[in-house]
């Protein structure tokens, strides 16, 4: 895997008080990722990215809204979100 292929698989980091309160607490950290990448994907993107050694992956389906423009209704897209955990010693300078 390259360094472009890793870009195109991790999008962005997802920043909420609840990552946040994560990655102090259990050194979990949250990314926003593509839709049809694998947990095995993700931790070797992770890794090149950041140059850290992940310990777990899990995933979830974040299911898109009901929106409104004028009288018509329309769904937003699902999105997907990783979180990655690190081994202990490990830290991501995010911000």
């Amino acid at each position: 895997m390259q360094k472009s292929e890793a870009y195109d698989l991790i999008l962005k980091p997802v920043l909420t008080e609840k990552s946040t309160a994560e990655q102090e607490r259990r050194n979990v950290y949250r990314f926003l990722v593509a839709g049809g990448v694998n947990r095995i994907e993700i931790a070797q993107a992770v890794e090149m990215l950041f140059e850290v050694k992940v310990d777990k992956v899990n995933t979830m389906v974040r299911p898109g809204k009901m929106r409104r423009r004028g009288a018509s209704y329309f769904q937003s897209p699902a999105t997907k979100i990783a979180l990655v955990k690190l081994k202990d010693g490990e830290k991501i300078d995010i911000l």
